[in-house]
């Protein structure tokens, strides 16, 4: 059957001869406004069940593995995921990078981290941030107080350098006193 044929109804009764007999567009027009010819109400292509699927799938049934034809892969492509990966970890160094959370050293180490697959995910990538910054901050922290230690020796010791050359001094001037006396 042709598309048209299966969109149109012929009412055959005592008319049949009549319509057999049509061989003009206008005989036809005569023929469907009396109603003997007549346009089909357009078949229901109903999307409910497939809604209804949809919304399953989504919730996860019907994805088992008697359902599936691709490999894993096929399914859904390891470089679509790794490409993802990257794109989000690259996007919040961009971000920490703008924001100065991270210098552009720190972020060229971590930039190049993240290509050697390092980073599982985004959070990973931010406790490893926190971490280095929480480091690097200990580590500052800590050269800061040898430094003082350092200034506060060496103030020490030359206050106690300070202190016995005055006492030095005072011995020898208390010797070149005494010594003119044995003299004399």
């Amino acid at each position: 059957k042709q598309w048209y044929q299966r969109r149109v109804a012929i009412t055959a009764g005592n008319e049949s001869s009549e319509i057999s007999n049509a061989n003009s567009r206008q005989n036809i027009k005569k023929l469907i406004k009396d109603g003997l010819i007549i346009k089909k109400p357009q078949t229901v292509h109903s999307r409910a069940r497939c809604r209804k699927n949809r919304e399953a799938r989504r919730m996860g049934r019907h994805t088992g593995a008697g359902k599936r034809k691709g490999t894993a892969n096929a399914r859904m492509p390891e470089k679509v995921i790794w490409m993802r990966r990257m794109r989000v970890l690259r996007r919040l160094l961009k971000k920490y990078r703008e924001d100065k959370k991270i210098d552009k050293h720190m972020y060229h180490a971590l930039y190049l981290q993240s290509k050697g697959n390092i980073f599982k995910n985004k959070r990973v990538l931010m406790e490893h941030i926190h971490k280095k910054k929480a480091e690097s901050a200990r580590l500052k922290t800590l050269q800061e107080q040898a430094e003082a230690r350092r200034n506060r020796s060496k103030a020490a010791h030359e206050r106690k350098q300070a202190r016995n050359a005055q006492k030095h001094a005072e011995i020898f001037a208390h010797i070149e006193d005494n010594a003119p006396e044995e003299e004399s």
